[in-house]
């Protein structure tokens, strides 16, 4: 297939399953196989184990297979990875564990994915409800049209009989087995005790209530209790860890093994170790083992009684049972005989590889497509945070050679977004207006269906973005510009958040259930794009996000200025007034700035104007607010201040640059949040800014190399002071370079680097 050895990723680490699988896959044609490196510390791997031998047969470069030996192939490995796997492998076989990797590898990887299935305890069990489990805990992890490249690896030809359709309809037939099914004959039976395998015993309830039952049963006759132990057991019978030497042994000594289990639709190996060494086996009727041939055998009991009658007369040396049992139990390996299981994975394989190559060639459709939303009427600098988010998707994936339509989704209100709102936004960005539409949870289980998903909703309320076209079900992904969601986001499409702050943790803006609402949301999405360490350790302290879905990605900035005003500066400024860019936030900290700005005209002379613009500022007098009302009083009780303060409102873009561009200097004296574009905006003019003090702002004129002048929020007097200095001091502006290295060109890549993972 495209001239390339035909390769496989077998993605397991279970020693006996390798020992048959590995050189199955090389008897039915594939060439070259990769093995993991890493295992799960997790106690279900106690039959797991590493294997280094096939990376000497792989002829990919060293570099490439290093990557994929340090990758976590049970967790998500990596876009690096994948794109490696993509580029040498044609298939590969897996299990889940996380939904971290199924959802990784559906997007990612493009070959045959052969999910392995051994079977599952538990009569109804099945591995479509694992996906709904993983699915209600961590949101959707399969689409319609990846699960057309997802094929069910039954190890038990039944298996797929209790899987909801879509599994059942990609059912292949990959029977389990055994290299070597050759019976030996060098059992003894010496070693007059039951063997009975029981592992976990201090780790797992499930196997703690088979040994009580055992116990139960057999009491009184001599056994030992064989399987790993993680933690040690207080009980002389149970032998703990043996080495695989010691293990043969046993099979070789013990008089009679015991198995215990009726489950339908699993079995252990151990058993078949057992038959192979020829060993008696006396085992429990209507489990696995009655569909391999263990019908009407003499090791085969109905009840908990007959198995303790049989195993007395095998401790007591009944030859003849011994004889029986020995002779008959041989069938239980024939459809684990490498002869029988051949031809069947040989078939299977083709078929995978078929329409693999089928789906290969078929023509490609359209470019995916990523929809960036704003869930509310935000303007100003979130507007413009959107739309460079917007532009830095479509130029990070076309500088990484995956170009995607991007389209920009906004409320369909005319007085918050008229057209001229969007004159900077690029042409190749189509604009869609929208209204929330919600569902409850039929009408959402409906709409899923109908955009060909399955899965466990468990919330009341729903809500989609509708278009008036189709709900924007056309798009790969959604990125929503804010946590801001009422409702829970119908799970249609996998979607992110660009969360900027969490000034709930610092200032009393919402009560504990809407926290709670916006928290949810988040943990809802497939991961949260932030732009400061600061929100980043927010989103894991307050909203205790797991650290691997908090994405830090650069601070997207505007290009105001250009030419030469970013040389603009050197001297006193002679600009009579300052710009105060805010809004009606509580966090803007109004009444600490308009008691500042008295002090400054009152007691310091100052002789600057401030010009305050930003949303609904026009009407910062006019709110009945608690924090407005105090900074009214502080406004109404100063005749200098209401001399000097000229209220500008949100003024358009290209009004508020050239106002912007002529200033003096720009004040932002909030409390706290994640950092304000407006201070990088003003340098790009090279306007000097006076700040508040905060972790955010201290980022952001770190990366940008800003030189901001510092006041405490605080501290109306240190403000004060500070803005009668920034009448007279001589302040440096950043240099063109420092701005170039963090144009939206550079940091676009950084964005699409994270986004290509979800897409």
């Amino acid at each position: 297939m495209n001239g390339r050895p035909l390769r496989a990723m077998w993605l397991l680490n279970h020693t006996t399953a390798r020992n048959f699988e590995v050189p199955m896959l090389k008897r039915v044609g594939i060439q070259e196989i990769f093995l993991p490196k890493k295992i799960p510390s997790d106690p279900s791997f106690r039959s797991g184990s590493v294997d280094w031998s096939e990376d000497e047969k792989l002829t990919i470069p060293k570099e490439d297979l290093a990557i994929l030996n340090a990758a976590d192939w049970y967790d998500d490995p990596g876009v690096d990875a994948w794109r490696i796997a993509n580029k040498h492998f044609h298939l590969l076989f897996f299990i889940v564990l996380k939904a971290r990797f199924f959802r990784s590898m559906v997007r990612h990887f493009d070959g045959a994915k052969v999910w392995r299935t051994y079977g599952l305890l538990g009569r109804q069990q099945s591995y479509g409800r694992i996906l709904s489990m993983l699915e209600w805990r961590e949101g959707p992890i399969l689409s319609p049209r990846a699960a057309k490249s997802v094929w069910f690896g039954q190890a038990y030809n039944h298996l797929a009989e209790i899987e909801p359709p879509w599994l059942a309809e990609r059912a292949i037939y990959l029977p389990a087995g055994l290299q070597d099914t050759n019976i030996r004959d060098d059992w003894t039976g010496r070693d007059r005790r039951i063997l009975f395998v029981c592992p976990d015993l201090g780790l797992s309830e499930y196997y703690r209530e088979i040994y009580r039952r055992f116990e139960q049963t057999f009491g009184g006759l001599p056994y030992a209790v064989a399987g790993a132990q993680p933690i040690r057991i207080q009980d002389d019978h149970v032998l703990g860890y043996v080495s695989s030497e010691e293990h043969l042994q046993n099979l070789r000594s013990f008089a009679v093994m015991y198995y215990h289990s009726s489950e339908p639709n699993h079995v252990h190996y151990h058993p078949f170790e057992a038959v192979r060494a020829g060993m008696p086996l006396v085992f429990m009727g209507g489990g696995l083992l009655d569909r391999l041939g263990g019908l009407g055998l003499p090791g085969r009991c109905k009840t908990s009684e007959e198995a303790r009658r049989k195993i007395e007369r095998i401790l007591a040396g009944d030859k003849q049972l011994i004889g029986q049992i020995r002779a008959s139990q041989a069938v239980l390996l024939d459809t684990m005989n490498v002869e029988h299981c051949a031809p069947r994975w040989r078939s299977a394989i083709e078929l995978i590889l078929k329409r693999t190559e089928e789906r290969s060639t078929a023509p490609i459709i359209r470019k995916k497509r990523i929809a960036v939303i704003l869930p509310v009427a935000y303007r100003g600098g979130s507007l413009r945070g959107a739309k460079l988010l917007a532009s830095a998707v479509a130029i990070g994936s076309q500088q990484f050679g995956s170009p995607v339509d991007v389209i920009f989704g906004h409320l369909d209100d005319p007085t918050s977004y008229p057209d001229r709102e969007f004159d900077d936004l690029p042409g190749h960005i189509e604009r869609r207006a929208y209204q929330w539409r919600t569902l409850s949870q039929g009408e959402a289980l409906r709409a899923c269906a109908y955009a060909g998903g399955e899965g466990t909703l468990t919330h009341a309320t729903y809500a989609v973005p509708d278009d008036g076209i189709n709900q924007f079900f056309d798009c790969d992904l959604w990125i929503f510009v804010s946590d801001r969601l009422q409702f829970p986001v119908l799970p249609v499409r996998p979607h992110l958040l660009m969360i900027y702050d969490y000034l709930q943790r610092y200032v009393p803006i919402m009560d504990e259930k809407a926290n709670q609402q916006l928290i949810d949301r988040a943990h809802a999405a497939e991961a949260v794009l932030v732009t400061t360490e600061f929100t980043a350790n927010d989103a894991r302290q307050f909203a205790g996000l797991p650290a691997s879905k908090v994405r830090k990605v650069p601070l997207l900035v505007p290009t105001f200025g250009s030419g030469d005003s970013l040389t603009r500066g050197g001297g006193p400024p002679s600009s009579a007034y300052f710009i105060w860019t805010t809004n009606l936030a509580p966090h803007k900290n109004h009444r600490n700035a308009l008691e500042a700005l008295r002090i400054y005209y009152e007691e310091y002379d100052g002789r600057f104007e401030c010009h305050v613009t930003g949303v609904d500022t026009d009407k910062l007098f006019a709110r009945n607010s608690p924090h407005l009302v105090a900074a009214r009083e502080v406004y109404s009780a100063s005749r200098a201040v209401k001399a000097n303060l000229k209220m500008e409102g949100d003024l358009p873009d290209s009004i508020y640059r050239r106002k912007l561009r002529d200033a003096a200097f720009l004040w932002h004296p909030g409390l706290i949040d994640n950092g304000t574009f407006s201070v990088v905006e003003a340098a790009s003019f090279g306007v000097p800014a006076l700040s508040s003090n905060y972790p955010a702002m201290r980022e952001i004129d770190r990366q940008f190399e800003l030189g901001l002048i510092w006041s405490e929020a605080v501290d109306p007097v240190d403000m004060a002071g500070k803005l009668k200095q920034m009448e007279t001091v001589q302040h440096s502006t950043p240099r063109p370079e420092a701005f170039a290295r963090h144009c939206l060109d550079r940091s676009a890549g950084a964005y699409w680097q994270v986004i290509q993972e979800f897409v």
